[in-house]
């Protein structure tokens, strides 16, 4: 059974109302458990709107959304579905609640009732995951916008959920930053087999995820791997651009140099350029 599903997904902000938005027309996907996703579009795609559904943040106008089975419409569900699907969204600044950072990762746990030596534990390895150990009694305030958002993907898997959504998680850090929340969310998927759901705007980040679904006017425009770059006219008419590597290994192609059609990141790039 697929961890999410999306079943003809319909939703509408201020629906019946002046300014009504409608943010889906008719989205269906599923992704496995242990999969590694990326979610790609430009502002307004509907991609956000996605996340905010796989958790229950948000019900479908139309349509089904089922999380490990559960009806995220059944308010009898939301419970699990909160714990089963953890959201990081783009600013670590507004999921800090707590003055010390051990602390602020063990609010989630404290909140599903948890005895404290469970709490404990679940802190303990959220930090350790992340690698934040060593930073545990200080205060997030001092960290670096890498180091916040790790933290804030400590406090998510101190819930200890199936699912890991990160909503541009990386939009605003800098590159040094994108790199640690992207190594630490590429082990929580390979080690722990944890399920990511990755929304972003940057292709380069997608390019490293198993599958990606590229979103457009609020529908699926593409759904598969790497070879979802090959769509560049589409994905260009659909305000994206292809990851660096890509660009330049076609181009490279263009001028008569045989390099494989499967390069979609500068390391592979690299690698057959040395070759």
């Amino acid at each position: 059974m697929p961890i999410i599903e999306f079943q003809d997904v319909e939703y509408t902000y201020n629906e019946g109302y002046e300014g009504e938005t409608r943010a889906l027309g008719g989205v269906s996907f599923s992704i496995e458990e242990g999969a590694f996703v990326a979610l790609v579009g430009h502002n307004g795609s509907g991609k956000s709107t996605v996340a905010r559904l796989m958790n229950g943040l948000l019900l479908p106008g139309k349509g089904r959304v089922k999380v490990a089975g559960m009806d995220t419409a059944d308010k009898k569900n939301l419970f699990d579905i909160r714990k089963s699907v953890g959201v990081v969204f783009q600013n670590p600044d507004n999921q800090m609640i707590a003055t010390i950072i051990e602390d602020d990762v063990a609010f989630g746990p404290e909140n599903l009732g948890l005895p404290p030596a469970e709490i404990r534990q679940r802190v303990d390895f959220a930090l350790e995951a992340v690698g934040m150990s060593e930073h545990k009694r200080g205060t997030p305030f001092r960290l670096s916008g890498g180091q916040k958002q790790r933290i804030a993907i400590a406090g998510v898997l101190a819930i200890k959920p199936r699912v890991m959504v990160l909503d541009e998680s990386t939009a605003m850090l800098d590159p040094q930053g994108r790199k640690e929340v992207m190594d630490v969310v590429m082990r929580l998927n390979r080690q722990e087999n944890m399920t990511v759901v990755m929304i972003t705007h940057f292709m380069e980040e997608a390019a490293l995820a198993d599958r990606i679904i590229v979103m457009n006017g609020g529908r699926v425009l593409a759904d598969g791997g790497v070879e979802v770059f090959r769509r560049a006219a589409e994905l260009k008419d659909a305000g994206l651009e292809l990851p660096l590597a890509c660009s330049v290994a076609d181009r490279l192609r263009a001028a008569g140099l045989e390099l494989p059609e499967d390069i979609v990141t500068d390391e592979q790039l690299a690698g057959a350029l040395c070759r």
